[in-house]
């Protein structure tokens, strides 16, 4: 196994001990839980890198990597709803593309074609992890000022704007990618 997939690896291991921080919702346990996210998020980028720079690039990666991304994301994404953060709602729409999308691309190399992420599905990983670190950042904030105006009046709104940009642009990138894949699916 390359250095590429032993990152994509260590990216699940850490969504996982994100996910329990999250859950204990503790100030310390937030500070943990956005610097193991903040690792797994670099992690995705430099594995990557590293494939394509030392030539790594490798089929086990092509789909792993996708899977360890949603593991992270989603994770996170249920550990807030968890915490009474985001609604059911949003969640449920983020994991519908997601394993759809993931679906399609098992369904796929059955026939031994492997589809590699599109751009704009880049644009939607930023999107979520720009996104899930402006939440850490309010919880963090209500943490330590827990009666403060901005946390008890423009913390929901803020979230719910963030969430919504998040839900759209996930849902628009999983559209746009089937639709680059409609030959694919019209095989079938």
């Amino acid at each position: 196994m390359n250095i590429a997939n032993r990152l994509t690896i260590l990216r699940i291991f850490l969504a996982f001990i994100c996910v329990f921080c999250i859950l204990e919702n503790t100030f310390l346990s937030l500070i943990l839980a956005v610097i193991f996210f903040l690792i797994a998020a670099a992690s995705d980028y430099f594995d990557g890198k590293l494939a394509r720079r030392y030539k790594l690039v490798s089929d086990l990666g092509k789909l792993l990597d996708p899977v360890a991304d949603k593991i992270l994301i989603i994770g996170v994404f249920l550990a807030f709803l968890q915490i009474h953060i985001i609604s059911a709602v949003m969640v449920g729409l983020i994991m519908l593309r997601e394993f759809t999308i993931t679906g399609f691309r098992l369904l796929v190399l059955n026939r031994k074609v492997v589809l590699e992420a599109k751009r704009f599905g880049k644009h939607k990983t930023v999107s979520q992890i720009v996104g899930i670190l402006i939440i850490f950042f309010m919880l963090i904030i209500e943490k330590e000022f827990p009666a403060s105006v901005f946390v008890t009046e423009i913390k929901p709104y803020v979230i719910n704007i963030v969430m919504w940009y998040v839900v759209i642009v996930t849902l628009s990138s999983g559209l746009y990618y089937l639709w680059a894949n409609r030959k694919l699916i019209k095989s079938f």
